[in-house]
């Protein structure tokens, strides 16, 4: 028998650092034929079994149909998508209904990760452990003056988060509450493009935060080796926060009774929550 009959052919969504490492990973599996990458970068193109597909026709990573029709074309067995921008567009969508399995979550169940305000109300009704919060539209002025206020009358120090997708710098820990009250003036003229208009005002909790990646096929769940990421630019945990200057897995503070309770309290509730919401 042809062993080749049983590789498949992956086509990876995306073009940066992100989608880099993928493409290296994936093409070490003896299960793949071939990782055609659209668009890809130089970091991509480094093995026979990698390439950047370039296709004039397609104008954009969010040109989702003609999509469809390349991996058509290319005889795609999975498509893997790297960027948070398409999952939460509902790119997955457009594959399935074209009948080629396509790794990401739904465009419903993306929601969690593309509005925030969505995430935390969610959090709530499914009584998930979260920091207590309250969200605003900033797009109307009165709402600006009420965000101020809740600032100055809670007892403890804020966290502002831009409900919408920011490449990962939408949170800003002020120190104080006129600097929190500067912030809002930022992100209510454009700091964050429409994708700050709605914030998140949240509790600060401080300790030592950790990522939980978790994948799921709708009825189990399992869960990677946890990591930490650093965001904030500057040594010492310092300076305003990025998309991620690293991160390092597995840690190792995290016991086998936090685990445990992370599963119980937050992983299957969650799970529970988008099965009884129909995502």
């Amino acid at each position: 028998m042809n062993d080749d009959i049983h590789k498949r052919r992956i086509l990876l969504i995306g073009s940066g650092g992100r989608e880099h490492a993928l493409a290296w990973r994936l093409s070490q599996s003896a299960s793949v034929e071939h990782v055609y990458v659209f668009p890809g970068n130089g970091g991509t193109v480094q093995t026979e079994k990698i390439s950047n597909v370039v296709d004039e026709s397609i104008v954009s990573e969010r040109d989702y149909p003609a999509l469809v029709t390349l991996a058509l074309k290319l005889n795609i067995g999975l498509v893997v998508v790297g960027p948070d921008s398409a999952i939460v567009d509902g790119i997955e969508r457009y594959f399935r209904q074209s009948g080629i399995p396509c790794f990401a979550p739904s465009k419903e169940a993306a929601e969690l990760e593309g509005s925030k305000t969505f995430a935390k109300d969610f959090m709530r009704k499914y009584n998930i452990p979260t920091a207590g919060y309250q969200t605003f539209d900033l797009g109307v002025a009165a709402n600006l003056e009420q965000a101020k206020d809740y600032i100055q009358t809670v007892d403890h120090n804020v966290v502002i988060k831009a409900s919408g997708l920011a490449a990962g710098k939408g949170v800003v820990l002020p120190s104080s509450a006129k600097e929190a009250c500067e912030e809002l003036d930022s992100f209510a003229n454009g700091k964050f493009g429409d994708s700050g208009l709605s914030v998140v005002v949240e509790e600060y909790l401080e300790g030592d935060e950790i990522s939980v990646l978790t994948f799921s096929d709708g009825e189990s769940f399992k869960s990677l080796p946890l990591g930490q990421d650093h965001k904030r630019i500057f040594n010492g945990n310092t300076g305003p926060n990025t998309g991620g200057m690293g991160v390092y897995a597995p840690t190792t503070f995290v016991t086998d009774a936090m685990m445990s309770t992370i599963e119980e309290t937050i992983l299957k509730p969650t799970f529970d929550g988008l099965r009884a919401e129909g995502e």
